[in-house]
């Protein structure tokens, strides 16, 4: 399996009704094609201290902010590829730097166990969790993924995602994806992901379907849902 494990990029989202995800897909595909992995089940969990200070970081949408996350493509199993990535944004510009190990191997890291690997990337995420100290699994979220990358250059890409499942229990990539919905019905959440400005003719088309750039956090948005959730069980 071939990953990159070092991206610097702009990332733009758009939440698109069914109607405007299959016009997007159809107008694109004169520049893009579907990766060689074509529509994945993304399973990630997201770490976070006791008390949420990451996320709470995160929504207030600070020039600079960082998470934890271990990802798997399509559920688990206990020998399964896995990554541990750290993802940050200063100013706009992400930068997400992971590794990839056994999904057990990842666990036992996560867990405090030393990492199977040492190189410059594990001591950056031991930096993360010496700083913020007993990380814990927070959230689990899964989706479905169509990514689309450009025919004539690798920098930009473009991915639609559905199904977008969260949920704050059983946090276990070895579990099957369910959870509750971040989306509301028919909606799909595209990402253009680049490295430098986007081309005129993907300018032309988000103009031509008036698409209106929003933001959207997977993670904040899932644990602003399970607070709601909460407090509506509680009252």
């Amino acid at each position: 399996m071939e990953y990159s494990s070092i991206f610097e990029r702009t990332e733009m989202k758009y939440l698109l009704s069914t109607k405007q995800y299959l016009a997007v897909k159809q107008a694109i595909s004169k520049w893009m094609e579907i990766d060689k992995y074509g529509r994945t089940t993304i399973c990630n969990l997201y770490y976070d201290t006791f008390d949420s200070i990451l996320i709470q970081r995160s929504l207030e949408k600070p020039l600079y902010k960082e998470k934890l996350r271990v990802r798997s493509y399509g559920q688990a199993g206990i020998q399964s590829p896995a990554f541990v990535e750290l993802k940050k944004k200063y100013k706009g510009i992400v930068y997400k730097r992971r590794v990839a190990m056994p999904y057990s191997d990842a666990i036992s890291y996560m867990n405090g166990h030393e990492a199977p690997m040492s190189n410059q990337i594990i001591s950056e995420i031991d930096y993360f969790k010496s700083f913020y100290r007993n990380l814990r699994p927070m959230m689990y979220i899964s989706y479905e993924r169509e990514a689309f990358f450009c025919k004539s250059s690798a920098d930009l890409r473009i991915t639609f995602d559905q199904n977008i499942l969260y949920r704050d229990t059983d946090l276990s990539l070895c579990s099957r994806p369910y959870g509750s919905s971040l989306l509301e019905e028919e909606q799909v959440l595209m990402e253009i992901k680049a490295s430098m400005a986007i081309p005129l003719w993907l300018v032309s088309i988000l103009n031509t379907d008036h698409l209106t750039k929003t933001s959207f956090s997977k993670y904040g948005n899932a644990y602003l849902s399970s607070i709601a959730k909460g407090v509506y069980e509680y009252a």
